[in-house]
């Protein structure tokens, strides 16, 4: 059995064969391998949480979702997005402030339950596709919610902790509960669900 090496540690040694003036998102998910769909769905749900980057967000999340559940081995952009780049130095600073903060994640969580990426993909696709699906919510502030599952399911996705995966996964069962009992709710107030009787 191979020894796994830390996200973390991943990204700290991540620009070491960078080239020295750009690199580009192709590159970026080639070296993060399996990890790559953790990190991207990480970063997109930290964007979710912003005020007003919910109609971007949500759409690239459907297109993650998608391929997780394809079983695609990492994500998959248009080549004109792909072959985008960013310089080296920028990266590095970036990932200067991330890589302690993933240290720190690490501490808490950590292999437990240990599931193989290819089944999470697939149980984690179609739950981040309808939490992408909240984000489009009309209400202030009603982002926040599913773009923090988001983030706890990709940190247990990065960090193959099974039991946080569990928590992560009965949050995001309330979240949609909920937001389907608002719905039904509505519709009722509306005069839309004494058609269904």
């Amino acid at each position: 059995m191979t020894t796994r090496i830390p996200t973390s540690a991943l990204l700290d040694g991540l620009l070491r064969d960078a080239d020295a003036e750009r690199v580009t998102l192709r590159w970026l998910v080639d070296r993060l391998g399996d990890r790559s769909f953790g990190l991207v769905m990480l970063l997109l749900a930290l964007l979710g949480a912003m005020p007003g980057a919910s109609a971007i967000v949500a759409p690239l999340l459907a297109i993650l979702a998608v391929q997780m559940m394809l079983g695609h081995a990492g994500p998959a952009f248009p080549r004109r997005v792909a072959e985008r780049s960013v310089r080296t130095e920028g990266l590095a600073r970036t990932l200067g402030r991330a890589v302690p903060v993933l240290r720190a994640i690490e501490g808490f969580f950590h292999p437990r339950w240990p599931m193989p990426f290819e089944a999470a993909k697939r149980v984690v696709g179609p739950v981040v596709l309808l939490l992408g699906l909240l984000l489009l919510a009309p209400i202030p502030l009603s982002n926040v919610p599913p773009a923090l599952a988001i983030a706890l399911l990709a940190i247990a996705y990065l960090e193959e902790d099974g039991i946080l995966l569990c928590i992560a996964l009965a949050a995001s069962a309330l979240l949609l509960a909920i937001a389907a009992g608002a719905v039904w709710q509505a519709m009722g107030e509306l005069g839309w669900v004494r058609g269904f009787f």
